[in-house]
């Protein structure tokens, strides 16, 4: 039944077990980041000495040149006029390079992605925990940068096993984070200068069974971390609200919607997963799609550009060039879905048989081959 499938990855992590409560991770979380070696800020702000070994430094200021003009110029908040940017999140490469998995990436499908994006915990380890690495930067500047902050701290690096420990929403919202978390992150993305997207807790809806908190919890904490970066002067973030849009859980996805002020694009993360998940459905792209669509622009709000911040098709093993002719057709699709400005393929597989979303080769590389040359993904990507 479409609109039926949770998403991924949280719907993949749903089904673990509750991690600690509250007042347990209250209790460990210090020497939980100690033990990751994680570095701490000075009182007075300061980061880390950036001529050390293993320094911290700031980013440097990433704008650069003109801004687009023209009848298709994006929006100050990063929605293009005309079609819609053509992104994709790409796992690290064997070697640990970000910019080298993007690169080889880019080179199969035959153009260079509009965006990027990336997911950090908030463990302040240099890889995981500090948004805007080097690798980020480097992209970010031919490329729009997204980055997912997620309120946990990962058990293994890139959170290859999906088990992690929530910091807790109402422990964010109470400011205890402020100092040694949010502040220093916040000046390193007022010190890169160019806009980025930004999504806090992506898929909030399936992270209330894991022990992140109620959706009030989710509601103070997204805005507690909006308004913390208003006050340090954090003006080139464009914020994402992310939800998976499974409309099993419509009511909570209305409770955790922070409002229209603190919101600049919507996002949702939907997928034909077929056999990955046992459904005897085969969903197009736009059976996968729309129902999601329509629903957040009826109910959350229809004032918003959307983002589909994670999509992709598992394969048929006995009908292969099914997934061929699923991403060849979004060209086709997306036009009648007119406020999804952005598009950003989840290539990563995921833990069980037939949950390959990749399009690394055979027919799914072919078909998003054709998708990403069609004119409506061709957009001007801005530079400041």
């Amino acid at each position: 039944m479409t609109g039926t499938h949770p998403a991924h990855p949280r719907g993949t992590r749903a089904t673990r077990t509750t991690r600690s409560a509250y007042a347990v991770v209250l209790a460990t979380i210090g020497a939980l980041l100690a033990g990751l070696g994680v570095w701490i800020a000075h009182g007075d702000g300061r980061e880390d000495d950036p001529g050390s070994p293993g320094g911290h430094a700031l980013p440097g200021n990433a704008a650069s040149g003109a801004f687009p003009d023209g009848s298709c110029a994006p929006t100050e908040k990063l929605e293009p006029r005309c079609g819609a940017w053509w992104g994709a999140y790409i796992p690290y490469a064997p070697s640990g390079s970000l910019t080298e998995a993007v690169y080889a990436f880019e080179a199969k499908i035959g153009r260079r992605l509009d965006l990027v994006y990336n997911y950090h915990d908030m463990s302040r380890t240099p890889l995981d925990g500090r948004l805007l690495t080097a690798d980020e930067q480097e992209l970010g500047r031919d490329r729009l940068l997204m980055l997912a902050w997620e309120s946990t701290v990962w058990t293994e690096p890139h959170h290859a096993n999906w088990t992690e420990t929530q910091l807790g929403w109402k422990n964010i919202a109470s400011g205890a984070y402020d100092r040694d978390i949010i502040d220093p992150q916040a000046r390193r993305l007022k010190a890169y200068g160019k806009r980025l997207f930004f999504s806090f807790d992506q898929e909030a809806d399936f992270r209330i069974k894991e022990g992140a908190g109620s959706p009030e919890e989710f509601v103070a904490a997204y805005r507690h971390i909006h308004d913390r970066f208003r006050r340090l002067g954090v003006d080139n973030v464009v914020w994402v609200w992310t939800v998976s849009g499974y409309l099993g859980n419509a009511e909570l996805m209305k409770r955790l919607y922070p409002g229209d002020d603190y919101v600049d694009w919507i996002g949702m993360d939907q997928y034909n997963y077929y056999l990955c998940h046992r459904s005897p459905n085969w969903l197009d792209f736009e059976r996968s799609q729309r129902p999601s669509y329509d629903w957040l622009r009826a109910h959350i709000s229809d004032r918003k550009p959307l983002m589909l911040a994670e999509f992709a098709t598992a394969p048929d093993p006995v009908l292969p060039q099914r997934q061929r002719d699923w991403y060849a057709r979004i060209p086709q699709v997306a036009p009648s879905l007119p406020r999804v400005r952005a598009l950003v393929h989840w290539n990563r597989a995921v833990p069980g048989a037939g949950c390959d979303l990749t399009v690394d080769s055979g027919p799914g590389l072919d078909g998003y081959r054709i998708a990403g040359r069609d004119p409506y993904f061709r957009q001007p990507v801005p530079t400041r």
